[in-house]
């Protein structure tokens, strides 16, 4: 799943379906099919408790109740088909969080579904400097039969002086491009340092750097404090200082290399915060205040319904905390936090029972990918972008997964479906 998330572009699905038909989700709802089979069959089931689980259910039990309420209202057919579509993306969302949680036996199999996250992720920066390079979209020629593109993929739109171009690899906006590549960074470091050979350390070193590299190339003020907020959590939480000194120094090496490879980028990147109070798109987010006031008196608790708030209707808020509160209510905004507070928690617990820096680094870079997904929701619709979404899903997954390889009892650490022998 997370090498098709990665790996092909995000506007490539199956034909006659819609984005909910890209393959990496479609693998994802067959994830969530098997789950759920398992169960209902006592010698397939996952024993033992996972917070996680509960807090996948009440993410779902809020889903349901706003959607009841949106079929109650009557909705236009366009709002409708938004949330059926909404519905099917939920499905598909949890299924990689539960198997995540429930599915993954040991530090092993962990490390190596993250590997295949930082090379995929890493596939997707390449790609991205490549159209940074050459002005050209490579992406339009990576596709396999039986699928087609389906809408506009993000094109190079301009920003700044100096000819400079956004671009976006695979994922469907330079934003959500900035973003996931923020949430792999401190993934990627872990490998370097942690990796068992010294070639897998040096490789995963290099696609550290191309990860941190690309994301300026969006011309993304999103990107940049994802980077900040993501890199600062591993920092403090887990890092030495030998650790800092060489990401502070590497770090620096990059804005060097970028400065000359790219001249003014770095100049565009400043004016973007600088003059953020006075940026149209800023201005244009916060105008849009007195709607979300409006339509959120109408329907506090349950919202208008998932996915209702169709752009073509109504308008773009670029805040998924807000699109939430409108189209889930209160009850959605409290079951969202309540996902993310859920993954910080159980890492928090993980990195506290781990003895070795090798897990606890590990932990440290789950509660920061929390932590970042909890900022950049503020800034964008982040849920609508189904790579950052589900790559959401997994880290929420994976610290489920790391409070259950770390709980004291041998029973609940070490449980497994029971064997079909027993």
């Amino acid at each position: 799943m997370v090498f098709l998330l990665y790996c092909l572009p995000a506007t490539l699905i199956v034909p006659e379906m819609t984005f909910a038909g890209r393959p990496a989700l479609l693998v994802a709802f067959a994830l969530a099919c098997w789950w759920s089979l398992t169960r209902l069959h006592p010698r397939l089931v996952m024993p033992g408790p996972q917070p996680m689980r509960w807090a996948a259910f009440a993410y779902l039990i809020s889903f349901l109740l706003s959607y009841l309420a949106g079929k109650m209202r009557g909705l236009p057919q366009l709002e409708a088909n938004g949330q059926d579509f909404a519905m099917i993306v939920m499905v598909e969302f949890l299924g990689v969080v539960l198997i995540a949680a429930d599915g993954v036996p040991n530090w092993q199999r962990l490390a190596g579904v993250l590997k295949i996250f930082i090379w995929s992720a890493g596939f997707a920066a390449v790609v991205g400097l490549l159209q940074s390079a050459t002005a050209f979209d490579i992406t339009r020629y990576m596709t396999l039969p039986g699928l087609r593109f389906h809408g506009e993929a993000a094109d190079f739109a301009a920003r700044g002086d100096g000819g400079l171009f956004r671009v976006a690899s695979t994922t469907a906006h330079y934003i959500e491009f900035s973003t996931v590549m923020a949430v792999a960074v401190p993934f990627a470091i872990h490998f370097a340092r942690f990796a068992p050979s010294r070639s897998a350390r040096i490789a995963s070193g290099l696609i550290a750097l191309l990860m941190v590299a690309v994301i300026p190339m969006t011309v993304s003020r999103t990107g940049v404090l994802a980077l900040t907020a993501t890199i600062a959590v591993v920092f403090i939480a887990a890092w030495n200082w030998r650790t800092r000194y060489h990401v502070l120094v590497f770090g620096a090496v990059t804005v060097g290399v970028l400065m000359v490879v790219r001249p003014g980028l770095l100049g565009t990147m400043k004016s973007l915060f600088v003059s953020a109070p006075d940026d149209p798109s800023i201005l244009g987010r916060t105008q849009d205040y007195e709607y979300v006031a409006y339509w959120f008196t109408q329907r506090p608790w349950l919202g208008r319904g998932p996915g209702t708030l169709i752009p073509d209707l109504y308008l773009i808020l670029d805040n998924q905390w807000l699109g939430t509160l409108v189209t889930g209510g209160i009850v959605g905004v409290v079951a969202f936090a309540g996902l993310h507070i859920t993954g910080i928690t159980l890492a928090s617990i993980a990195m506290r029972r781990s003895t070795r820096s090798e897990e606890r680094d590990l932990c440290a870079a789950l509660i920061a990918a929390q932590v970042t997904s909890i900022l950049v929701a503020a800034t964008f619709d982040s849920l609508a972008f189904t790579t950052f979404s589900f790559t959401l899903a997994l880290t929420c997954g994976l610290s489920g997964a790391a409070w259950r390889l770390t709980h004291p009892h041998r029973t609940i650490r070490t449980s497994t479906v029971r064997r079909w022998s027993d």
